[in-house]
């Protein structure tokens, strides 16, 4: 499986409306999640961001919003920003765009928020400049650093080192909220989050005010 862990130059150019990085003079990280929520591996993260008074971003899909309202509750209770990541969790590459863009509407309705991330990073550039439109009224929401959890090729140690190696001042890293990402992202995220607040960073929630 191929994918830059940090994001490279020529992409953000190429997606040059999104955001991908926060403020860089800041000692601040904005760790999101994507792909929630889970009723036990969304819990065990709002647990560990807790023990550091850590905020963090949830893009949501929004079948498990309605599957887990609980949970989606929560993540806001707790003083955390959602943002919209599809309804069935659509390649942009390989859905037509009509199809493509009903279902981002379709998760609109349960998730309220004025931001976007596409599944796999994937949208092409006529999807995204419909989401400024008054229909979807969407900023989208990229990142510095892959941590790589969904990555079951690689070891936990391997994800964090990706984590730890290329996080800065207002890195913006995904990890994810899945089955299939839990045993990498149960052990980085921890030693994530103890690393960086010794080295007196702060983690904070991504708003981007429209």
């Amino acid at each position: 499986m191929f994918y830059l862990v940090k994001s490279s130059w020529f992409i953000k150019q190429w997606y040059k409306n999104c955001t991908w990085q926060m403020n860089a003079a800041e000692k601040n990280i904005y760790l999101t999640f994507d792909d929630g929520p889970h009723p036990a591996i969304t819990t065990f993260v709002l647990d560990e961001l807790k023990k550091y008074n850590a905020g963090a971003s949830f893009f949501c899909i929004g079948k498990n919003v309605v599957a887990y309202p609980e949970v989606y509750r929560r993540i806001i209770e707790e003083g955390h920003t959602v943002g919209n990541h599809t309804q069935q969790h659509l390649n942009g590459w390989k859905t037509k765009d009509d199809v493509y863009l009903d279902d981002i509407a379709e998760a609109k309705k349960y998730i309220d928020s004025n931001l976007y991330r596409p599944p796999y990073g994937r949208i092409s550039r006529f999807q995204l400049s419909q989401l400024g439109l008054p229909r979807f009224q969407l900023h989208t929401v990229m990142w510095s650093v892959l941590s790589g959890d969904f990555d079951t090729a690689i070891t936990k140690e391997r994800c964090l080192a990706n984590v730890i190696n290329n996080t800065g001042n207002g890195s913006i890293v995904v990890f994810h909220d899945s089955e299939k990402a839990f045993e990498r992202m149960q052990y980085a995220l921890p030693a994530t989050l103890e690393y960086f607040s010794k080295k007196g960073y702060v983690f904070k929630k991504i708003v981007i005010n429209s």
